[in-house]
Parts: C-alpha cells; sequence; structure tokens
C-alpha cells in the first residue's frame, strides 16, 4: 500500500513547530495512503551536561523558529531550570515503549510538552515515566518497556531505516509509491503546500 513516512524525533524543535501542520496534513492526506512514522534518534544516550556552546546554539534556534513558524511556543525557562544533556534516544525510547499501551502519538506531545512548554527535561528517566503516568499508562509497566532491550532494538531497526531512506534531518516527508520513494518538501505554514505535492507524484506516478 502506498504511503506517507514521517521522520521525526520527539526533542526536535522543528518537529515541534511542525507539529500543527502535520496534523492538518494527516486530517486531509488521501485514505487510499497510509501514514507511518519512524523515529529518527537525533542524539545517542549521554549523561554529559550540554556544552555551552550548544546551549546557546539552541536556545537561538528556539527564537528563529518563534519568527518562522508564528505560534510556536517554548519555555525558556528550561535552559537555567534543567541540566541540558544531548541525548534524545530516552525521549525516542519512550514513544516505542507507549507504542504497547496505544499511546505513541499522545507520549510524543506530551515529550514536546514537558520540554518545551514546562521547563521539564525529557532525556531524563524519571520525567519519562511521570509523562506516561500521566496518559494513564502504569508506572511500571511502562518502566519494564522503555528499559527493554526489545525496545532498544526497535529504536536502532527505525534510525537505520532512517538512514536507508536517506534522511538525515528532522523533520522529514518520504511520499512511499510502489517502492519509489520520494521526498516531500515539508512546509511549517501551508499544509496545503505538501498535500499538493503528493497529489501531483501520485498522478505523475499513475501514468
Amino acid at each position: 500500500m502506498p504511503g506517507l513516512i514521517y521522520v521525526h524525533d520527539p526533542m526536535c524543535s522543528w518537529c515541534w513547530a511542525f507539529r500543527p501542520a502535520l496534523a492538518t496534513l494527516r486530517e486531509r492526506l488521501p485514505k487510499a495512503l497510509e501514514f507511518t512514522s519512524l523515529l529518527g534518534g537525533l542524539a545517542p544516550d549521554s549523561e554529559t551536561a550540554m556544552p555551552e556552546t550548544l546551549r546557546t546554539t539552541l536556545q537561538a534556534t528556539w527564537r528563529r523558529i518563534q519568527q518562522r513558524v508564528p505560534g510556536t511556543e517554548f519555555n525558556h525557562a528550561f535552559w537555567t531550570n534543567c541540566q541540558p544533556r544531548r541525548s534524545t534516544w530516552p525521549a525516542c525510547r519512550a514513544v516505542i515503549a507507549a507504542a504497547r499501551f496505544d499511546r505513541a502519538d499522545a507520549m510524543t506531545l506530551g515529550i514536546q510538552q514537558a520540554y518545551y512548554l514546562q521547563a521539564r527535561n525529557p532525556s531524563d528517566e524519571d520525567t519519562l515515566i511521570d509523562i506516561a503516568a500521566s496518559l494513564g499508562i502504569d508506572r511500571d509497566a511502562f518502566a519494564e518497556r522503555l528499559r527493554a532491550a526489545a525496545t532498544a532494538t526497535e529504536l536502532q531497526r527505525q534510525i537505520e531505516r532512517t538512514h536507508a531512506l536517506g534522511v538525515s534531518s528532522f523533520p522529514a516527508l518520504v511520499l512511499d509509491l510502489d517502492g519509489s520513494r520520494w521526498p516531500i518538501p515539508v512546509d511549517y505554514t501551508r499544509p496545503e503546500a505538501m498535500l499538493d505535492t503528493i497529489a501531483e507524484l501520485r498522478s505523475f506516478g499513475e501514468e
């Protein structure tokens, strides 16, 4: 079945900015297209504090996003309230773990809200377990799934598939038409532009 693949990371600030446009895109996507998501995994596990230069760069990125994508909110208190680490794989594994409870999308949103609005650190396991509990997932069951070897293996599988698709930055959209893969330019403010591109490619594929 032809489909649209969305590649993301729950701690990717551009993915947070893309969320409203993505929601509209999914609502208006032709029913003949299957929508799937892949976790690209921005940064591996690390207990090392984020270097000051990277902190400065990311804070500037947040401000740039707010200028480019009006309405995107960030709580800049994160940078003083938390000890940032360049480590997004725990959050990615949390989404995979939550999928076992049919809460993957809710977990992604919960991580984004914790990070960008509530100044909480999703690189910390305790934060991820608290988010899961707020979604109605049993804490112990989620923690077990989060730490399971199978969850880490699944993340690696998704990262490898991301590389196979030629995706190196997030968010990314790839249209798969009978094995032919077409990158869809991400538009943060005009979902109709992406829908038009998808429609054109589907028509081209049918010729």
